[in-house]
């Protein structure tokens, strides 16, 4: 499962009658469901998900776009101040915790508000009315993009944890049945994934389609013919029907 610093492409669609995407990612089940009801209450909010864990979080993550969390910070595996940093910073955090001390480095990470727990429906409220004061742009125009932003990286599921895996590094990506390897400058990653599913959260300019079984990184590419692209040792690659697109692009970047 690929996962993007916030759906590897971020797209935020700003209309006056939009709701916002939000996650709520706490490990206990009656936070959860306290934070559940009060979001439904909020007209502007829709719940994407209610998540027991950062994984579970970066999953839904790459699946659609989230802008706003209900984050808590002591969770097991990774907490919520180490999840916070590793996502993409368009994608607005509140913090939801029983321990204050935890209040300055919340703050630095540029969250929105930090609420102790129990927390109050109106205490809630305020921190959801801050952060729609704070973020919401009207468009002159109905429905038109006025943001978007893509991150520099996607987590991929290998060897039951979550890679970031940092499109500066990745040389090229092969699809071998079920799997995908990505060859880094200096190892390679194998996930279970499509790799169309790779490909469309890698930012297009830098990367090439060369054959149904792999993407090869423009900058990674050091001669080429017509019937393959040498990188390294390794000879990737270009079928006939991806050959005129290729090769019209090679062209055009040499």
């Amino acid at each position: 499962m690929i996962i993007t610093g916030s759906n590897l492409q971020f797209r935020i669609w700003i209309m006056k009658k939009e709701m916002i995407n939000c996650l709520i990612v706490d490990d206990e089940p009656v936070a959860r469901e306290i934070l559940v009801d009060f979001v439904e209450r909020e007209k502007k909010l829709r719940l994407a998900e209610s998540c027991k864990n950062a994984l579970e979080a970066f999953e839904k993550i790459s699946k659609e776009s989230i802008g706003l969390i209900f984050l808590d910070i002591n969770m097991p595996g990774i907490n919520g101040l180490s999840f916070a940093r590793s996502i993409n910073k368009n994608i607005k955090v509140i913090f939801t915790t029983a321990y204050r001390e935890y209040a300055v480095d919340g703050f630095d990470l540029q969250a929105v508000d930090y609420l102790l727990k129990p927390i109050s429906h109106e205490r809630f409220k305020q921190a959801v009315d801050k952060y729609l004061n704070e973020t919401q742009v009207f468009e002159k125009y109905s429905g038109e993009v006025v943001a978007e932003e893509k991150s520099d990286f996607i987590f991929v599921r290998s060897d039951r944890k979550m890679i970031k895996i940092v499109f500066s590094q990745i040389r090229y990506i092969e699809s071998i049945g079920d799997y995908v390897k990505i060859h880094l400058d200096d190892k390679t990653v194998v996930t279970r994934e499509t790799i169309s599913n790779i490909e469309a959260q890698l930012p297009q300019k830098d990367f090439i389609r060369t054959h149904r079984s792999y993407i090869v990184s423009f900058r990674a590419i050091e001669s080429f013919t017509n019937e393959y692209i040498e990188i390294g040792r390794h000879q990737v690659p270009i079928s006939r029907s991806y050959k005129n697109d290729v090769l019209g692009r090679l062209d055009l970047e040499h």
